[in-house]
This record gives structure tokens, C-alpha cells and sequence, in this order.
């Protein structure tokens, strides 16, 4: 016999010994036997009908399944699903579950009794026989159809999660995840996923009913949680080869346990990435050189897990995830993604990257691995990852922090390929139409301006080039921030009629006081984040430059405004904005200004050039 049986000589194995006294020293079957091992060990109807007496206690139910027609609720299964469910629903017997009672509490007792005695069956025999498999090859099939026998499972949370932990089936389905046949496991894991559903028992539209499934959904994922399963989960996806079928499916349902469980409490995102060695993992699995389903949902997964987590980018930048991310990216610098697929994967990635960039230790490894360079490049040539690469450099110029990377775009030509765009040069021309929000581009760029005049140094070479894209074409860059400034003024004042109509309707001031906090955001969306931006650019200019002082003041009296207006929305932006901290120097030591101090300077001068 071979070291590693395949199925086929398996089942040669098993009819051949109905010959007497007929024995061969097979070893077991090796961790990583694929393909069809588990069908393998389901010939036929016959095969299902064994031995009663070889049950545990004579029960005659332990080889019935529960279910009869539609136990999976129609459709979603395979082929290989599909045989088993027909072949034990053909065996019938008093096992079997009728309508009237399926899923009951006592169904679903009776169906954890049979999937802990199958277990027990499998260890029992595996132990006793570890070289034979031919001993433990039909537990093996049992074992199989009682995990699939949980699925159902899903549809009654209510009554089944409890009674999951309770009865300690979850520690044995957990436990199963060590088991030595790759396709036990992966039986398990479709079991789980499907299990942490987020939209398990929300078939009917009862909010009250919807309550009671949240809470047993909680209370499984809480004894998922005690029993390890996340670090179970992270060592099988390396033992798993995803060039098997199998293999690959087991992968992905063990992404969407990840993806269900932090959709259910993100703050688990932490004790991932602490507790397993997940971020390397999905670091490594987005460089793949071939872009496939599980390569798009490791991308999605990297992004959930540093959204809102400092440590865990932190971590990300501890293990050169900013020169995975770079060098994964760099493949669109010269061509867009071939498919929708491709394209969701992309920018999961470069949002990967943006989340990443709040923290300033990662702004440095950005700088460091030539960032801001590659993202220039990404620009230059207009394909799908030019929006993208904008987006980055807004996240990463932005804050004290990025002082130094404002210099490198500078420095790279980015202003001669980021004015362009703000312009809309190269572009299909449209008519304007103030009251529309400008584009995320747009967006983006107005960031990236704002902070080069936060972060570039007063007569500085790269100060004095920025403030000349200003002055040049006959100030047609101060005439775009108007025409963005009278569109946002528009929309505010929409939103601040609708506030307004609000406001008299409540009376009590504390509830007043605690709505104040939703309407300034509302405000934000409105338009107010747009003003406030390109009216702290517009005061930098106007302040620099007497060219585009007089320039700005004359377009602003076409709409009725004036410098006052400018200074009114710094105020407000100032009020909002976050006290600087005690101290904060830059990397070289020296002082630099918070944006709430920039903000009172910045309206101080302001002030005394219009009392002028």
C-alpha cells in the first residue's frame, strides 16, 4: 500500500474486506489528502445502512438524520452536499425530523447527541487503529454527515446558539478544527460560517425577533471566542493548499468567520491581530501574482482591520506593510484592473494604505519606501488608480506629521500634476453646476493644498513655487476655489434652513444643547467642510500675495461677500477644531504650530488687514 492513499484505493480497500481474514497495514491518511476524500468514504445507499449493533448503545437513531425535505432550506448546497442530504434522507427512520417538528428544542438535542456520539466514534477508533484507516473510514463518512447535519441549524438561533454551548457541542466542533482529515476541518469551517451569519433567524421582519437572534448570536460567538477558535482558524489556513478546490472554499468561509465576527464586534479586530498571525498572513496573501476570489477577500479583510484601530496599524507598519501595500499597488501604475473583482481588491488595498497613514510612524515608513513619488507617477498617467493615489497623498501629507512628505511631493513635480487635475484639465469639460458637491477628487486635492500651506515653511523654495501656481494664468486657480466656495455656500444654506425648521420645533434646551453636536455635522456634509477648507487656503493666498488679495476681493464683491465672510467661517472652523497638545514637536526638535494655532493667527491678521 502507498504511503499516501488516495480515495480510490480507499474504497478498493473497504470491498475488499468482505474477503475473511483479509488484512492490510495501511497507514492512515496523510493531514493533506484532498479532492474527494470525505465522498469517498460514501459509496451508496448500502453503505449507509451498516451495522446497527455497532452503534453506541444499540441507538437506532444514531445513524438517521434529522431532516427531511429541504432541511437546507432549498438551494446552496453541492453536488457532494446534495448526495449525502439524499442518501440519509432515503435511510428515513425514527430519527428522522417531519415538518411538525423540525427544529424543535428536543430535534435539535437529539441532532447534538448524534453529531457527540459521531465525534466520540471517530477519536474512539482513530486511537484504537492509527495506522488502519480502513478501521475508522466509515466513522469518518458519519462524522461528515453530522457536521453537515448542523447547518440547519442557522435558521433557529433563538432556540439552537444556547443550546450550541450548553450542551458543549461547541467546544467539540471547535475542536475539530485540529482534526487529522483537512476535510473534517474544512466541513467544520462551512459549518461556522454559516452559523455567525450576520443574518441568521432576521427572516422575519419582527424587530423583537430580530433582538432575540442578536443575542444568541452573541452568546455563540462567546463560546467560539472561549474555546480559541480565532487562533484555530489562522493556523489552518496555512496548513490548507489553496490550489485544491476544497482547499481554496475552506479558505474563503475562513475569511468570512473573520469578516462575521468583526461585523459583529469590531473591537475583536484587535485581539486577532494581537493573538494570531493573521496581518502576515493577509500581507503576504494580496502579493499574489494572480488575482483569484480569496486574494480580493484578504484585501477586504486588511482594510476592516485597520479601519479605526491604532494598534493594529501600528502593527501593519511594524511588518513593512506600507512596502507590501507600494509594491502590490505599483502593478496599476501602468495598467487598471481587469475586472469589477480586481478593481474592489485595488482599492481595498490603497484604503489599507490611507488608514494606515494616520499614524506618524507610518507616514515616515511611507516616506522612506518613496511613497509619495509612486503616488505622482499614478497621477501623471490618468488611469483608475489616479483618483486613489490622490486620496493617499491627502492622507499623508495631512497633520504635522506630514511635513516632511509635503516636501517630497513637491520636490517629485506634484504640483505640475496636481493643479491640472484640480482644474479639470484633460478632462471632458461639463457645465458647471454650483450646487453640486465637488468630486472626491476635488476633495482630495483641496486637502492636499491646504496641507502644503500648513506644513511648507514661509520662504521656502517649495512655499514660494506653491504660491505661484496661484498668481499664474491670470489667478484662474483663485477664481476655481471661488466658484467651489459659491457651491458649498448653496448647499449649506439648504441644510441650514432645514436645521432651522428643526430647531423651532424643540422647546427644551438640554435636548437642544444635544442635538447641536448632529446638526454641525450635518452642516459638514452640507457644504461647511468644503467652506472651511477653501476658505483657509483662500486666507493663506490672500494674506501672501497683494496680486491675489485685490484679485480675490473684487471676485468676492461679485457675490455679495467679503473678507469678513472668510474670516466668520475660520472662526467657527476654530471653535470645532481639537486643542493642540501640551507639546509637540517635529522630528528635528523644533516647534510647530497646531492647526488651531494656525487658525488664530491666520484670523488675527486677517482681522487687522481688513480693519485697514
Amino acid at each position: 500500500m502507498p504511503d499516501n492513499p488516495t480515495p480510490e484505493v480507499l474504497k478498493k480497500m473497504k470491498m475488499d474486506m468482505t474477503a475473511p481474514e483479509r488484512k492490510s497495514p495501511s497507514p492512515e491518511p496523510r493531514p493533506n489528502g484532498k479532492g474527494k476524500s470525505r465522498v469517498a468514504t460514501v459509496e451508496d445507499e448500502e453503505d449507509v445502512d451498516m451495522d446497527r449493533d455497532f452503534a453506541p448503545g444499540g441507538d437506532a437513531d444514531y445513524f438517521a438524520e434529522e431532516d427531511e425535505d429541504g432541511r437546507f432550506f432549498g438551494g446552496g448546497l453541492t453536488s457532494e452536499q446534495k448526495e449525502i442530504l439524499n442518501i440519509f434522507e432515503s435511510v428515513g427512520g425514527e430519527g428522522s425530523l417531519d415538518d411538525s417538528e423540525s427544529l424543535s428544542i428536543t430535534a435539535i438535542r437529539r441532532m447534538l447527541l448524534r453529531f457527540e456520539r459521531a465525534v466520540n466514534k471517530n477519536q474512539d477508533l482513530r486511537s484504537k487503529y492509527p495506522e488502519d484507516p480502513t478501521k475508522f473510514i466509515d466513522s469518518e463518512a458519519d462524522l461528515d454527515g453530522a457536521i453537515k447535519a448542523l447547518l440547519p441549524l442557522a435558521q433557529a438561533p433563538v432556540l439552537a446558539y444556547p443550546e450550541l454551548v450548553r450542551s458543549g457541542t461547541v467546544a467539540l466542533l471547535v475542536g475539530l478544527l485540529a482534526h487529522e482529515n483537512p476535510d473534517i476541518v474544512i466541513d467544520v469551517v462551512e459549518v461556522v460560517h454559516e452559523l455567525t451569519d450576520e443574518d441568521v433567524g432576521n427572516e422575519d421582519d419582527d424587530e423583537e425577533s430580530e433582538e432575540t437572534a442578536e443575542e444568541a448570536l452573541e452568546i455563540l460567538i462567546e463560546g467560539l471566542l472561549e474555546n480559541s477558535i480565532l487562533e484555530l482558524l489562522v493556523d489552518n489556513m496555512s496548513r490548507l493548499k489553496e490550489t485544491e478546490e476544497s482547499d481554496r472554499q475552506g479558505v474563503f468561509h475562513i475569511l468570512g468567520i473573520f469578516e462575521n465576527v468583526l461585523g459583529f464586534n469590531p473591537q475583536l479586530s484587535t485581539k486577532l491581530v494581537e493573538k494570531t498571525s493573521i496581518l502576515s498572513w493577509l500581507l503576504k496573501r494580496i502579493q499574489s501574482k494572480t488575482h483569484d476570489e480569496n486574494r480580493g477577500y484578504a484585501a477586504e479583510l486588511l482594510s476592516i482591520l485597520l479601519q479605526d484601530n491604532q494598534k493594529n496599524r501600528q502593527e501593519f507598519g511594524k511588518q513593512d506593510g506600507v512596502e507590501t501595500t507600494l509594491k502590490t499597488l505599483s502593478q496599476y501604475r501602468r495598467r487598471d484592473p481587469v475586472d469589477a473583482d480586481e478593481t474592489e481588491f485595488m482599492e481595498n488595498v490603497f484604503d489599507s494604505l490611507c488608514s494606515a497613514l494616520s499614524e506618524p510612524a507610518v507616514k515616515a515608513q511611507f516616506l522612506a519606501a518613496e511613497g509619495p513619488d509612486l503616488m505622482v507617477l499614478m497621477m501623471k498617467e490618468k488611469l483608475q488608480a489616479k483618483s486613489r493615489s490622490i486620496k493617499v497623498l491627502d492622507y499623508a501629507m495631512s497633520g504635522i506629521a506630514g511635513s516632511a512628505i509635503c516636501e517630497a511631493f513637491v520636490e517629485a513635480s506634484g504640483l505640475k500634476i496636481l493643479f491640472p487635475a484640480f482644474m479639470g484639465k484633460g478632462s471632458k469639460k461639463q457645465k458647471s453646476t454650483t450646487n453640486l458637491p465637488p468630486s472626491e477628487d476635488t476633495g482630495h486635492i483641496l486637502g492636499i493644498v491646504s496641507s502644503l500651506f500648513s506644513n511648507i515653511a514661509s520662504d521656502s523654495p517649495a512655499r514660494i513655487r506653491l504660491l505661484a501656481k496661484f498668481v499664474e494664468s491670470n489667478y484662474e486657480k483663485v477664481d476655481k476655489l471661488l466658484e467651489i466656495r459659491d457651491g458649498a455656500r448653496t448647499r449649506l444654506k439648504a441644510v441650514e434652513v432645514e436645521i432651522a425648521a428643526e430647531g423651532k420645533e424643540i422647546t427644551d434646551e438640554d435636548e437642544r444643547s444635544e442635538l447641536e453636536a448632529t446638526w454641525y455635522l450635518r452642516r459638514l456634509d452640507g457644504g461647511l467642510f468644503t467652506l472651511q477648507t477653501v476658505d483657509y487656503i483662500l486666507a493663506w493666498v490672500i494674506m501672501e500675495d497683494d496680486g491675489i488679495r485685490t484679485h480675490g476681493l473684487q471676485m468676492l464683491r461679485r457675490q455679495n461677500q467679503s473678507l469678513k465672510d472668510i474670516v466668520q467661517t475660520l472662526r467657527i472652523y476654530h471653535e470645532n477644531v481639537d486643542d493642540p497638545p501640551e507639546n509637540h514637536p517635529t522630528e528635528d526638535g523644533d516647534y510647530s504650530p497646531s492647526q488651531k494655532e494656525i487658525l488664530e493667527a491666520l484670523i488675527g491678521a486677517l482681522d487687522t488687514s481688513n480693519a485697514d
